[in-house]
Parts: structure tokens; C-alpha cells; sequence
């Protein structure tokens, strides 16, 4: 948790949703980011359930995972099979043990979404919290970002950086406005904006979304290679903007 050092009483809270990397340093700085535009930064650790990790999604693991996925070409699976079939065996398997972890949470998302209620009651009672709450979260934190709108109605500003949408037909249970953010160059995410657009639309919920063409995923994080300065740059003044707006 993160507050502006000179700020006095209680301040709007931002929950920051992880990416797959979980709460990095990127995360952490982003954490930094919106607390010194004034609000309670909260940053929930999603793979710690229980208060612990389990081995395989450990800090060091996870970064290890990221370091490796860094370096091949994104979207190239058989470049990635290549990659892989060249390093050591054990280092091998626990890179294959934390991506499976990974991809097995990502399929199973309501025990994240659980947990993100868990840290709206938390803020909820905050001394520090006055009341009014949102969500920043970042590919996988973005969707559940969008989850957690559809289920939770404290929750008054989110902003998804490409994450999957929710499923149009729960369009109607979204409890606060939102704002998209998202690559023109990732498809397996923005493809499904048009149809959730239009289904918000049809339910007379406020979404305003971006697509930033020839932007890859990930084009936020200034600590890997698909970032892109200028999308960033514009999204970031979008999200100060929506959440001064939406959270007072």
C-alpha cells in the first residue's frame, strides 16, 4: 500500500491488478505512479492465496519465466519450443512448471476475483480509504479487473489495460464506468472489444476504449521489450484523466 507522503485524511484507493509477472517492480512503480497523483495505491499479490506462494510461482521463478519468455519473438510457439529444447533440463522444467501454474490460474480466474473483493472490503475499512474505490489492472489484472466490475458494486472506476474483456452478455451487471486500453497489434485481446463494446452500449454502460494501432501487448510495461513509448504515454494521461473524473 502506497500514499502520497504529505497527503492528509482519507484519500480515493486504486487497486493495481498484476500482469502475469505478478507484483514486479513494474507494478510496483506503477503502484508509485497513482499514489503520487494522489490516491491510496493498493497492490494484492494474486499468487500468494492464503498468504503464500506455492514453489512454482515464487519471485524468483516467475522472473525467470519472464526472462526466458522475453527472449524469443512473441507470438512464435515453435521459436519458443526451440528455445526451450536448448536450455539445461532443470532449468527447462521449472520454466514449463511456472508457465503451466500460470496458464492454470488464468483458466480458473474466480478465485483471483475472490480475492480482489477481499481487497475492496479491505479498503472498504480503511482508515486511509474514504470510501471511493477503483481498479488499474494490466493483461491477466485487466480481465480480472473487468470480472471483479461484474461482480462487485463498490467498486466506481476501472481501468483495463489489454485484458480480455468480460463476456458481453454480463455487460449489464458492470457496476462502474470503464475505460479499455488496448494493441491494435493484440489480436487474441482486442478482437473481442467490438462485440463487448457494443454489448455495454445496449446496456447503456459507459465504456471508452482505446486501440493503438500497430501496439503489441504489454506495450505499458516500460521493462520489456514490447514497450511503446507513445501509446504508453497517451494511455497513461487517459487513466490519470478517467480516474480524477470517476473517483473525485
Amino acid at each position: 500500500m502506497v500514499r502520497p507522503a504529505a497527503a492528509r485524511g482519507a484519500l480515493p484507493a486504486v487497486i493495481v491488478i498484476h500482469e502475469t509477472w505478478g507484483p514486479d517492480a513494474h507494478i510496483r512503480d506503477v503502484a508509485g505512479r497513482i499514489a503520487s497523483a494522489g490516491y491510496l495505491a493498493f497492490v494484492p499479490d494474486l499468487y500468494a492465496h492464503g498468504g503464500t506462494r506455492p514453489p512454482e510461482l515464487a519471485p524468483d521463478r516467475i522472473a525467470a519465466f519472464k526472462r526466458f519468455t522475453d527472449s524469443v519473438p512473441a507470438g512464435d510457439p515453435e521459436a519458443r519450443e526451440r528455445a526451450l529444447a536448448e536450455l539445461p533440463e532443470t532449468e527447462r522444467e521449472r520454466i514449463e512448471e511456472s508457465r503451466r501454474a500460470v496458464r492454470a490460474g488464468m483458466r480458473r480466474p474466480g478465485r483471483f476475483v475472490e480475492n480482489l473483493r477481499g481487497a475492496v472490503a479491505h479498503l472498504r475499512d480503511h482508515p486511509d480509504c474514504n470510501g471511493q474505490i477503483g481498479t488499474v489492472g494490466f493483461c491477466l489484472g485487466g480481465g480480472l479487473g473487468g470480472l471483479l466490475a461484474c461482480d462487485d458494486g463498490d467498486v466506481r472506476a476501472t481501468v483495463v489495460y489489454y485484458g480480455t474483456p468480460p463476456p458481453p452478455e454480463r455487460a449489464g451487471e458492470v457496476s462502474s464506468p470503464m475505460l479499455g486500453i488496448y494493441g491494435g497489434k493484440d489480436r487474441a485481446v482486442t478482437d473481442a472489444v467490438p462485440a463487448f463494446a457494443e454489448a455495454m452500449a445496449t446496456a447503456r454502460k459507459p465504456f471508452d476504449h482505446r486501440v493503438y494501432p500497430g501496439a503489441p501487448h504489454g506495450f505499458f510495461n516500460d521493462t520489456r521489450p514490447s514497450y511503446r513509448v507513445r501509446a504508453a504515454r497517451d494511455a497513461w494521461a487517459r487513466t490519470l484523466g478517467f480516474l480524477a473524473e470517476h473517483l473525485g
